[in-house]
């Protein structure tokens, strides 16, 4: 029963991270807890092998695809390195309650974004997307001057900074703030941005996981082998989907999942914290 709890878990995270580009990674941390069994403590690092994973074969599948900006996607991970230590390392100076209330918020706000997203925005039309220009200007050139596009440039660093606190600290992605940090400060085409966000993922997640290393919390590694087996393989599919169709219905679907497990969760973890 337990195996096969991780592999259909897995697989709804792995298709939301291959064809939405983020918000699955949220479910890995309730799954491993409540369906797994696992402590907190151990959820979130062993969450961050199955994002890890996952991200980098969705990654390779979306790269294939055509549907990354690899040097850009590199350069974000990159800059969200030293977010992803700091919060690695804060999470083993918290309390477990903590650390399960804290998700719990998390999941609430990622759940009432993925919400208004829904409500408020529809996919821009395949033709007005592919006029999208300036996505490749550069943000900071040292040749032949110097010169800097310094507002954009912060936006990058703060929206960066935070995937990285968040990743290393509560063991998820940051894909929900990743694609549209990519959309927003870095102008990609709508078409880019999921699959660019993987790479992002995948840098910081195994950046996270290297900090947490020595900490003495280690996760139960069978459940969360057959989680990311599974999230891995759905992965692919899921980059094959928001290749060839309209993302929308999985997204609302998914949204309306992350809210249920967000609700789940926090009615858990309020107790422990009164």
């Amino acid at each position: 029963m337990t195996l096969a709890l991780a592999v259909v878990a897995g697989a709804l995270i792995g298709l939301s991270l291959g064809a939405l580009g983020g918000g699955g990674s949220i479910l890995a941390v309730p799954v491993l807890v409540y369906a797994l069994g696992q402590s907190p403590a151990q959820a979130t690092t062993g969450s961050l092998v199955v994002v890890g994973v996952t991200s980098l074969v969705g990654a390779v599948a979306a790269h294939r695809a055509g549907n990354v900006l690899l040097a850009r996607g590199a350069t974000f991970g990159l800059v969200a390195t030293g977010g992803a230590v700091a919060g690695a390392r804060a999470s083993t100076a918290v309390p477990e309650p903590v650390l399960l209330g804290s998700f719990a918020a998390l999941m609430l706000g990622v759940g009432l974004i993925m919400a208004v997203r829904q409500w408020r925005g529809r996919r821009t039309d395949p033709a007005q997307r592919r006029s999208l220009a300036g996505f490749d200007d550069p943000i900071i050139t040292f040749s032949p001057t110097f010169a800097c596009q310094c507002p954009r440039a912060l936006k990058v660093l703060v929206t960066a900074t935070a995937v990285g606190l968040l990743t290393g600290f509560l063991g998820v992605g940051g894909g929900f703030l990743v694609v549209p940090a990519l959309l927003l400060a870095l102008t990609l085409p709508i078409e880019y941005a999921a699959g660019t966000s993987l790479v992002v993922i995948t840098i910081t997640s195994t950046v996270a996981l290297l900090a947490r290393a020595g900490s003495g919390v280690a996760p139960d590694w069978w459940p969360v082998i057959a989680l990311t087996a599974a999230a891995a393989a759905a992965a692919v599919v899921g980059a094959r989907i928001a290749d060839r169709a309209d993302t929308r219905r999985l997204s609302a679907a998914f949204t309306g999942l992350v809210l249920a497990v967000a609700a789940y969760t926090a009615a858990q973890a309020l107790p422990a914290l009164a």
